[in-house]
C-alpha cells in the first residue's frame, strides 16, 4: 500500500516532539466519559480489568482500545479516543493491561510489549457471549505493538475485527529501547523505571522467592529491567530475546485485515526501523502515515479533539 500522505500541522509550539508529548501525557484533560468496570479471569485464572463506555443507542459496533507502557484505562489518550467512538455510536472497552488497573495481578507473569495471549482472550470473550459484530482495535505505543503482532501471527483472526488502528508504536522494541535510554529521552526513561519498580516490589510480596531484594540493585536501566524481570516471567532468555520475538516489524507482512499505523517523525521513542515504509509497500492492508510532527501519542489539535482521533474515525468509516 502506498505511503499515506499526512495533513496534520499543528500550532507552531506543537512542533516540538517533547512538548507535544509532555502536554499529552500530563495537562490534557478529557472530560465526559464515563467507564463501568467490569473483571474477566483469564484461563490462567488471573485477572484483566476492562472499563466499558456505552453510546446513548444501542449499536452492534465496538472498538477495543489498548494503552501504552504503564498506562491504564483513564488516561487522557486512552479517553479521547474512547470519546470520539460514543460521539459516533461505536462502544468502547479500554483494557487494563495485568498490574495496570490498580490492583496488583495474581501471577508471577505481568504484561509486556508482545504479549497476544491477553487480547486473544478479551477478543475471544467479547466475540462468544456479546452482540458486537463489527470490531476495531486501537492500540497506543506498546498497546500498538500487541495489535500489530496479534493481527500477522498467522493466527485466525474473528470475522468480527474489521479494522485496526495503531498510534505512535515502536515496532521494533530494540532500537526504541536504545533510544528510550538516550540522553535525550532520561526523564522518560526515569520516570517508566520507578513505576516499573514499585510495582515488582508489589508482586515480590506475592512471590518473595522468585524477587529477591538483590535483584532491584541490578536494576538501574530500562534494559536491566527487561533482564530480570520481563524475560524471567515471560520465558525468554533475556532482554534482548524478548525484543526480537516480540517486536512486531516482523509480523507486518502478514496483516490480512486494514491497519493503519500512525508514527510521527519527530516521535524521540522511536528508531528508524519503527517507519516500516518497505512492509507498507509490499502489505495492501497495511498502511502508514509519518506525520512530521506529533511526538509521543501526542498529536494536538484543536477543540482538545486529536488528529490521531480524527483519523482513526476517517479509517474505520470507510472500512
Amino acid at each position: 500500500m502506498p505511503i499515506l500522505s499526512t495533513t496534520y500541522k499543528p500550532k507552531f509550539i506543537f512542533r516540538n516532539g517533547h512538548l507535544s508529548t509532555i502536554y499529552s501525557g500530563l495537562l490534557r484533560k478529557v472530560e465526559g466519559v464515563t467507564q463501568k468496570r467490569e473483571r474477566l479471569t483469564l484461563p490462567d485464572n488471573d485477572f484483566l480489568d476492562l472499563d466499558w463506555s456505552y453510546t446513548t443507542k444501542k449499536t452492534n459496533q465496538l472498538l477495543i482500545v489498548l494503552h501504552g507502557l504503564e498506562g491504564n484505562a483513564q488516561r487522557h489518550y486512552m479517553l479521547g479516543a474512547v470519546k470520539m467512538a460514543n460521539q459516533n455510536n461505536i462502544d468502547a472497552v479500554c483494557v487494563n493491561f495485568r498490574s495496570c488497573s490498580g490492583e496488583v495481578n495474581k501471577s508471577f507473569q505481568s504484561y509486556h510489549s508482545g504479549k497476544t495471549d491477553d487480547l486473544a482472550s478479551v477478543i475471544k470473550y467479547i466475540t462468544d457471549h456479546l452482540h458486537y459484530n463489527t470490531i476495531f482495535l486501537k492500540g497506543f505505543s506498546l498497546g500498538g505493538n500487541v495489535i500489530l503482532k496479534y493481527l500477522g501471527k498467522n493466527i485466525e483472526i474473528p470475522k468480527q475485527i474489521k479494522g485496526a488502528v495503531t498510534v505512535s508504536v515502536p515496532v521494533y522494541l530494540k532500537g526504541s529501547l536504545e533510544k528510550l535510554m538516550s540522553s535525550e529521552n532520561y526523564m522518560y526513561s526515569k520516570k517508566f523505571l520507578k513505576n516499573l519498580r514499585k510495582k515488582l516490589k508489589d508482586k515480590q510480596q506475592l512471590f518473595p522467592e522468585k524477587i529477591k531484594n538483590e535483584d532491584f540493585k541490578n536494576i538501574k536501566t530500562l534494559k536491566d529491567f527487561d533482564d530480570v524481570y520481563t524475560s524471567k516471567a515471560h520465558g525468554f532468555i533475556d532482554a534482548y530475546d524478548y525484543y526480537k520475538k516480540s517486536s512486531s516489524l516482523q509480523f507486518l507482512e502478514n496483516i490480512k485485515i486494514p491497519t493503519l499505523l500512525i508514527n510521527a517523525q519527530n516521535d524521540s521513542f522511536l528508531s528508524k526501523e519503527c517507519y516500516p515504509i518497505e512492509a507498507a509497500k509490499q502489505n495492501s492492508n497495511l498502511y502508514l502515515e509519518m506525520p512530521k510532527y506529533g511526538g509521543h501519542v501526542g498529536f494536538f489539535d484543536s477543540k482538545n479533539v486529536y488528529y490521531s482521533e480524527k483519523r482513526m474515525l476517517e479509517f474505520i468509516s470507510d472500512l
